[in-house]
């Protein structure tokens, strides 16, 4: 389902999967953030994403006048994991606000898996 916005000279329909894109790349350029994960449901294991699809990691729901953003995410081991969560969801809300001027509602973060650098 796309996000809709009505102004003076028409309707503006932005998809899903934009909002999705411009989430993600404001999530990368947090600290301790390694990348999106997407669910394997075969397994149950957290596959990191490539920057390509950065959009799988991320859903995007209605939610009346704004929407709701769930990041399932991966981080780097020894991170702070409140601390990244607290600036990921402000760059987040702030880059997709700016960019679409829809409001986020709630943004839910899933942390999926944690990289440890051997």
């Amino acid at each position: 389902m796309a996000c809709k916005i009505k102004n003076q000279n028409g309707i503006l329909t932005i998809n899903n999967e934009v909002i999705a894109k411009i989430a993600g790349h404001a999530a990368m350029e947090c600290y301790g953030i390694v990348g999106m994960a997407a669910k394997n449901l075969k397994d149950g294991f957290a596959q990191l994403l490539n920057r390509e699809n950065i959009a799988k990691g991320i859903r995007i729901t209605a939610d009346g006048g704004g929407i709701v953003i769930d990041l399932h995410i991966i981080v780097e081991y020894g991170t702070n994991i409140p601390a990244i969560s607290d600036t990921l969801v402000s760059t987040v809300k702030y880059r997709v606000e700016e960019c679409i001027g829809i409001n986020v509602d709630k943004i839910n973060i899933f942390v999926e898996g944690i990289r440890v650098n051997l």
